[in-house]
């Protein structure tokens, strides 16, 4: 577990499958929440349908390799994932794929920040 505080800490939900909701809004935010450091720990959240185009569309794939690599932790939800039949897909990203119910009612009741696109 990272030794963040709870209250540097932001988990975004991402779940539009509109590439440009994810270039000009979601990733935008998360990963220059982490480089310029306005928070200590992003957690980018695919849910619903941004899993389906995750898988599908290599540009939104490179962009989540460079929020990765530059330390963003990407969570997809397992139950989506797995309706969508992209298990594999994320994972080979890299992606963290949970079922993210649990996780995602903990972090609200601990005080992680939160955005939704």
């Amino acid at each position: 577990m990272s030794d963040v505080p709870i209250n540097d800490s932001i988990f975004i939900i991402w779940s539009s499958s509109d590439p440009e909701v994810a270039d000009n809004l979601a990733f935008m935010y998360a990963h220059n929440s982490l480089k310029r450091l306005w928070w200590g720990r992003v957690r980018l959240i695919i849910w619903g349908p941004s899993a389906q185009l995750t898988a599908e569309n290599s540009h939104i794939q490179s962009r989540i390799r460079e929020m990765l690599a530059d330390g963003v932790e990407v969570w997809a939800c397992r139950a989506c994932a797995e309706n969508y039949g992209v298990v594999d897909t994320l994972e080979t990203l890299g992606v963290n794929v949970v079922y993210i119910g649990d996780p995602t009612t903990k972090m609200i009741k601990e005080g992680w920040k939160s955005l939704t696109f």
